[in-house]
């Protein structure tokens, strides 16, 4: 578990977070949002230990960062955004060297490498040289580095950097499962698209302030409403907005040509219920989808406001 308490971070007149309040725990994969400047890289540094926070307390799986910091570093793993590959080594060379530096027993390294790759599909690339990999490739083997002592927290920032989308969906997985095994992952990222499918809660900071924090379903809900029905209409647009008015999980129908946005608050039986009494009112509907709100429409409205 993470948990920080009133973290503020300062560098000369510039106050680069404010009152940070922060709860992640175990299970989570907690995505950081924000946009250029709001905080999240001076949070990150924070939490691995690499800047002494203005004031302010982090605490790693109950240590305190500051008063047991030998300690409480040993739970991190963090992967950078651009990390440094020593290209004269094989990739396995490159894995031993890192399984050496965190003191994994030599007659266990050869089973742990092989575990690694292959959990990031790096197999076949064992005995290539560092240098000949693709970015993508590179950013996995860096992810696979980080996951060799097995720390309980995991501090990524902007993972899927220069990820083709084979890479990118492979991460995803990955992600998920590390936090359905009961790590802690964290992640900075500006790809809202990928973040709503790999993380189970978010912050959005905005000018050293966390603006909102949470599960991202309760997020969607509180910023967004309930989500929407998009019912594409061939004919029976009047009968439509009679079945919808006595619908008490419905709200007026907004008309984008032939297609009804209702926003709609009821779950998947409430829906087909409502599916099936415009089919029995003469609607003739080709299509009937629940829209839910992307991280990127989330993220646009927050940052749509002023934040004092």
């Amino acid at each position: 578990m993470i948990q920080v308490h009133h973290l503020r971070v300062d560098y000369d007149a510039v106050c680069a977070v404010r009152d940070l309040d922060l709860t992640i725990a175990a299970g989570e994969v907690f995505g950081l949002i924000g946009p250029n400047g709001a905080g999240k890289t001076s949070t990150m540094r924070a939490l691995m230990g690499l800047i002494e926070p203005t004031s302010g307390e982090i605490y790693l799986d109950g240590l305190n960062l500051h008063e047991q910091r030998e300690a409480a570093l040993q739970l991190l793993g963090f992967m950078p955004d651009f990390s440094p590959i020593y290209e004269d080594l094989s990739v396995w060379e490159f894995l031993d060297l890192w399984a050496h530096s965190y003191e994994v027993p030599k007659a266990r390294r050869s089973a742990l490498i092989a575990e690694k790759l292959a959990l990031v599909q790096l197999d076949e690339k064992r005995d290539a040289f560092t240098a000949g990999l693709s970015r993508g490739m590179k950013q996995r083997l860096m992810l696979a580095k980080t996951l060799i002592p097995d720390p309980p927290i995991i501090l990524l920032d902007e993972p899927a950097s220069g990820m083709d989308p084979h890479s990118r969906l492979l991460l995803r997985d990955l992600l998920v499962q590390l936090g359905r095994d009961g790590k802690v992952v964290v992640l900075s990222s500006h790809i809202l698209a990928e973040l709503s499918e790999m993380c189970t809660s978010i912050g959005v900071m905005e000018r050293g302030r966390m603006v909102l924090s949470g599960q991202v379903d309760e997020i969607r809900t509180r910023v967004m409403g309930h989500g929407e029905l998009r019912v594409d209409v061939r004919c029976g647009h009047d009968a439509l907005a009679a079945v919808v008015s006595q619908a008490a999980e419905a709200g007026e129908p907004r008309w984008e040509g032939d297609i009804a946005a209702i926003p709609f608050a009821g779950d998947a039986d409430a829906a087909a219920s409502l599916l099936e009494a415009l089919i029995r009112a003469g609607v003739r509907v080709s299509s009937f989808q629940r829209h839910t709100a992307g991280l990127d429409e989330l993220f646009l409205k927050i940052g749509a406001r002023e934040v004092a």
